[in-house]
């Protein structure tokens, strides 16, 4: 209910502020002497935008297995699989949350965490990971996915990228509409100025959008640090487990789940897009900590 809730809100926010917007610039004496249907305009964005982010959420668990080969543990094979239900299953029960599938893949030292519900979600570590920590660092790991499911962070970006995603495509019609008209004088129906325009706008507009995006994403990843500490009792768990993995090189991930593995290399400019922030800079955060 509280996700339901959520959704319809976060919707009626878009409209606000989208009406807002074009009342500050003016666009919506433009647009409207132009013969756009700003309320039709807004319901395929809407639409747009926040379907194709539901139904990515919706496959992410099994688009998540099929791209990394990850095989979900039904029957332990060994005492390292055993311990590794046992012990996600202690930290599900902490957390409040279900009993999530549980994965292995092969592949350097990375984990995730995906799904679209709190109480029927996938956390998946790779063998890198399993070989190269201890069963303490490990579970500090875990913590921090089970963070990721309990805050239902998942939902909360699949929420924030349906918003940009309305934003652009709202905002790369409405310029659309304008440069035809003034720039290539369109003055029946839609030329060819539109749909050049429409294409360049939500490339420049979808890549501003993504900053956005990565800055939410790497603002819950300090969330459940803080959050593995708090079900492990101390944060030094999760700083070593950080700084083994400073020293380690990063499992990568297939791109639409780079930002559901526990790190990542962001550096330079490119650290606008990162969907992880640096491990100094967590590692920092935690040892600040007071659990």
């Amino acid at each position: 209910m509280k996700r339901i809730i959520l959704f319809l809100v976060t919707n009626l926010a878009v409209v606000l502020v989208l009406s807002i917007v074009l009342r500050m610039l003016g666009l919506d004496r433009v647009v409207q002497a132009n013969g756009i249907d700003v309320p039709s305009l807004l319901v395929f964005s809407f639409v747009v935008g926040f379907v194709g982010a539901i139904i990515s959420l919706l496959m992410s668990k099994s688009m998540a297995k099929w791209s990394t080969g990850a095989q979900v543990i039904d029957t332990p094979r060994n005492d390292a699989e055993a311990w590794l239900l046992d012990t996600i299953r202690k930290l599900a029960q902490t957390s409040g949350v279900a009993m999530p599938e549980v994965a292995v893949y092969e592949g350097e030292p990375n984990a995730f965490a995906t799904g679209a519900f709190k109480n029927s979600s996938l956390v998946a570590v790779s063998t890198g990971l399993l070989q190269s920590m201890n069963k303490e660092e490990v579970e500090a790991v875990l913590g921090h996915e089970l963070s990721h499911v309990a805050n239902g962070d998942m939902v909360t970006l699949t929420l924030i990228q349906g918003v940009v995603n309305t934003f652009v495509i709202f905002f790369a019609r409405i310029a659309g509409y304008i440069i035809d008209r003034t720039v290539f004088r369109t003055e029946r129906g839609i030329g060819p100025g539109y749909y050049i325009t429409v294409l360049v706008c939500q490339i420049v507009f979808g890549i501003l959008a993504s900053v956005v995006v990565a800055y939410f994403s790497r603002r819950r990843e300090f969330r459940a640090d803080a959050g593995s500490a708090k079900l492990l009792g101390s944060p030094q768990p999760m700083v070593r487990a950080l700084a083994r993995l400073g020293g380690l090189e990063p499992g990568s991930l297939p791109p639409s789940f780079q930002a559901s593995g526990i790190t990542g290399s962001p550096s330079g400019l490119m650290a606008l897009f990162a969907s992880h922030p640096p491990i100094e800079e967590r590692i920092a955060v935690l040892q600040a900590m007071r659990v």
